[in-house]
């Protein structure tokens, strides 16, 4: 097979792997583009959700789809040398990607890209997590991006984040654009994109968590009884500023941390509509030992095993999120 080829069948591979990663409402606003042997990742403006004006949650999202195809590309490989805003002209060029081949592939490289596959977003109640105070460690080592800070939530600091969480809701109950865009991507109405029924909990199910974003609510049955009460350990992404580069590099730590955690066999949900409303991000800040913009809240925990997972959600055609050119 010549080598063009050949390279061509490895970025689709790669791209595929880092379209799993996680968006708001799985909104995936993402464009990638190859050609003489460089990929560039793009932010799609017609993704971007209306109230997220400030394209923040959009940044987060490509940040994370960034370092997935990083970690898709070191399984089989392939260092990706990143050249972050490489265009100032273009605010919308997020990436130029380079690749280099790697003298050795690493049993943990190739789990982390199987975690990728593997890994989605719990909003269901969790039990604590066990042995955590060795997972710590790990997730802070995880995330080597600069200007990211990685933080753990007290558990007595709970009800300040749940109470947070009210406040966020009650901000935003009259806001009918916010409201129209929740009952937008929650629609079943595309195979390919949005949040699925399956995936989202009814009203019972959101009280037992308690810092959840509040979507239009199901009619599930009350799924996982023998857990009664959220006991995740909520973790906190951070950044030393509120540029565009901070969203992007805060969504490649949220990769790293929800890849670590899919392979320590840990459930996890980013939680980031208390940091889209000022009002909570700056009583998220008041909580924090540090002085640092808070980006998003991941809740980790535990799952029972016995319990089968939802199918995975839905990902845009490979064709609309990938330009190939000569």
């Amino acid at each position: 097979m010549p080598t063009s080829v050949m390279e061509t069948e490895v970025i689709k591979d790669a791209v595929s792997s880092a379209c799993r990663a996680p968006s708001l409402h799985n909104s995936q606003p993402w464009q990638w583009l190859f050609s003489g042997g460089q990929l560039r990742l793009l932010l799609d403006p017609g993704r971007v959700t209306n109230t997220d004006q400030s394209a923040r949650e959009a940044l987060i999202s490509c940040g994370a789809t960034l370092d997935h195809l990083r970690v898709a590309m070191a399984a089989i490989g392939w260092q990706a040398n990143v050249e972050r805003f490489p265009d100032p002209n273009n605010p919308n060029h997020l990436a130029s990607i380079e690749f280099s081949p790697i003298d050795c592939v690493t049993d943990r490289d190739r789990s982390r890209a199987r975690a990728i596959w593997t890994r989605r977003s719990d909003r269901l109640p969790f039990s604590p997590p066990s042995e955590w105070q060795s997972l710590e460690t790990v997730m802070g080592s995880a995330v080597d991006r600069p200007g990211v800070h990685v933080d753990i939530f007290p558990d007595d600091l709970r009800p300040q984040l749940v109470e947070a969480s009210k406040i966020a809701d009650s901000l935003r109950f009259y806001n009918t654009v916010y409201h129209d865009e929740l009952q937008w991507w929650t629609a079943p109405f595309e195979a390919s994109e949005g949040i699925p029924y399956d995936a989202l909990v009814s009203v019972a199910e959101g009280d037992r968590v308690g810092i959840d974003r509040v979507f239009p609510a199901t009619h599930h049955p009350d799924r996982r009884v023998v857990i009664p009460e959220d006991h995740a350990k909520i973790l906190l992404l951070s950044t030393e500023g509120h540029s565009r580069a901070d969203a992007l590099a805060s969504g490649e730590a949220l990769s790293a941390v929800l890849l670590e955690c899919t392979m320590a066999s840990l459930a996890t949900c980013p939680v980031t509509h208390l940091t889209e409303v000022s009002v909570t991000r700056d009583l998220i800040h008041s909580l924090m030992d540090r002085d640092a913009v808070p980006q998003v809240l991941v809740r980790v925990g535990i799952v029972p095993v016995t319990e089968k997972a939802p199918p995975p959600t839905p990902r845009r055609p490979l064709s609309k999120v990938l330009r190939l050119e000569s």
